[in-house]
């Protein structure tokens, strides 16, 4: 049964506008495993930055170059993890939508 709703994958397309993906819902599909792994790898990166990030930001010898830098890091993490967030949301959504649909 094909999906309700496109799939929003972790990458952008041309010209950083949103990229989706039809599929039969499965998840099963080079596709959406690669955006599944894409998924994770965005996330691990957000979580190992942040472990970085937070002893740089104790530290009061830090400089502002230093700052902006993992500032800039954490926001592009931000982003990612955010739409991620975004797409499996709206997967939840359509799966809750499927299972009322059901019963």
């Amino acid at each position: 049964m094909p999906s309700s709703r496109p799939r929003l994958l972790p990458w952008p397309g041309l010209n950083g506008q949103p990229c989706f993906l039809v599929t039969d819902n499965t998840g099963t599909g080079y596709l959406s495993r690669l955006a599944d792994e894409m998924e994770a790898v965005q996330l691990r990166t957000g979580a190992d930055l942040l472990g970085h990030a937070r002893p740089l930001l104790r530290d009061r010898k830090v400089d502002a170059c230093e700052l902006r830098f993992v500032g800039h890091r954490l926001a592009e993490a931000l982003h990612d993890a955010l739409r991620v967030v975004e797409s499996r949301g709206r997967r939840l959504e359509d799966g809750e939508e499927t299972a009322t649909g059901e019963s």
